[in-house]
């Protein structure tokens, strides 16, 4: 499976592509749209939308995972994130392609352990975990993989699930 893991910005929208074969990770790829400041927000919009598509097309990913909107105090910056996100969210639509979204704690407790890691701590597990020699630069491309990463650790975790209830229901009889 190709995971593509985006992390939304307006200014930066990092990302990450990760194959995920059940117990192994391997990093593909990893790297940030970024859009000059001189652009009007609707261009920007623009260069975030065909830089996506360029990612879907190159990678050919099975599913994009994407970290779910949060407010904090900065309300003018949750709308514009929220709008480079609806970009990535109608690119990956028009293709096909399956995304699913997880709220930043579930990333952060997916790679570090725990829900209310800084940045640092995210980048050393992404680093540890997918054998890289350097930091993932910029943050929001080691963000984007770390959002790779949540999606494969829930879908192996699925996988599980599904197969435990299939021996359960195997084991009742009622299978």
């Amino acid at each position: 499976m190709i995971i593509l893991g985006m992390d939304p910005g307006t200014a930066t929208t990092g990302y990450g592509v990760v194959a995920f074969r059940v117990g192994e990770l391997e990093p593909l790829a990893y790297g940030a749209i970024e859009t000059p400041a001189r652009l009007s927000l609707p261009q920007r919009l623009k260069e975030i939308f065909q830089q996506m598509h360029g990612l879907l097309e190159l990678y050919q990913p099975d599913v994009v995972a994407v970290e779910e909107l949060f407010f904090s105090r900065n309300t003018t910056t949750a709308f514009s994130v929220g709008q480079a996100r609806g970009v990535l969210l109608l690119a990956a639509a028009q293709r096909g392609v399956e995304v699913v979204e997880y709220p930043p704690h579930q990333v952060k407790q997916a790679v570090t352990g725990q829900g209310r890691a800084d940045k640092r701590q995210v980048a050393f597990m992404v680093r540890a975990l997918l054998r890289l020699k350097e930091f993932p630069k910029p943050d929001d491309a080691a963000d984007a993989l770390a959002i790779a990463i949540c999606h494969a650790h829930h879908h192996t975790s699925a996988l599980r699930l599904a197969r435990y209830d299939d021996l359960a229901g195997r084991k009742d009889g009622s299978r």
